[in-house]
């Protein structure tokens, strides 16, 4: 049972929120534009944050002029790559890690919602050294991704759980959108972009010192 009567549960983005990889995702974007014989920059890497990786790609498609290359092998390439610079150790935000363990502890529901295909989410997953999450919902386990609220209403629903009882925790104004759009309340933690704070949105400057007082405090 639960040590705290809000929230009932907290929905985590992956990259960016609780795992550093956003520089092996821009990485990987590179190696890719440098195959066709363009630059991809830093700003270009931005622009991609928090969208599915299905937009992402097709993006990168067309800026890249690829045309031997599906959609969809572009995510397998981009996947790999970044799957590869994760096994090992995990680059943690943070705070992140004592967050997910003291909620597991509070015995506060937990769900990954993650726009990344859902064999990157288990590959990560399954270096956490406790049962981290109730629930995983990836890229390619909802129709519609981010900023569209699917794939948050999913979590909530797999959870049981009404998306209003459900904090959502991103580092992308995308991923914010999307939590907003399906009714949890939005919590922001800046990592490479700002983050207007907005509504009910709020902006955290850090994990570090995430505790449940502060948590139930958002009901």
């Amino acid at each position: 049972m639960s040590q705290i009567k809000f929230p009932k549960a907290v929905l985590w983005d992956m990259d960016g929120t609780l795992i550093n990889s956003e520089p092996y995702w821009l990485l990987s974007e590179s190696n890719l534009a440098s195959d066709y014989g363009k630059s991809w920059t830093q700003e270009h890497g931005h622009e991609l944050i928090g969208k599915s990786l299905y937009d992402s790609s097709a993006i990168l498609k067309e800026r890249l002029n690829i045309q031997d290359l599906s959609v969809q092998e572009v995510i397998d390439r981009l996947t790999n790559e970044v799957i590869s610079k994760l096994q090992g150790a995990l680059p943690w935000r943070p705070g992140a890690l004592e967050a997910l363990m003291m909620l597991r502890q509070a015995g506060v529901k937990t769900a990954l919602v993650t726009m990344s295909m859902r064999r990157m989410a288990l590959a990560v997953v399954d270096q956490i050294p406790f049962e981290a999450f109730d629930v995983v919902v990836a890229g390619d386990d909802v129709n519609l991704g981010k900023p569209h609220p699917e794939p948050y209403l999913k979590a909530a629903q797999l959870l049981g759980l009404e998306a209003s009882d459900c904090v959502a925790i991103e580092d992308s104004v995308t991923g914010l959108r999307s939590a907003e759009a399906a009714g949890c309340i939005p919590v922001g933690v800046p990592n490479l972009m700002e983050l207007p704070e907005t509504g009910r949105r709020v902006i955290l400057p850090s994990l570090v010192g995430l505790d449940l007082k502060w948590l139930e405090s958002l009901a």
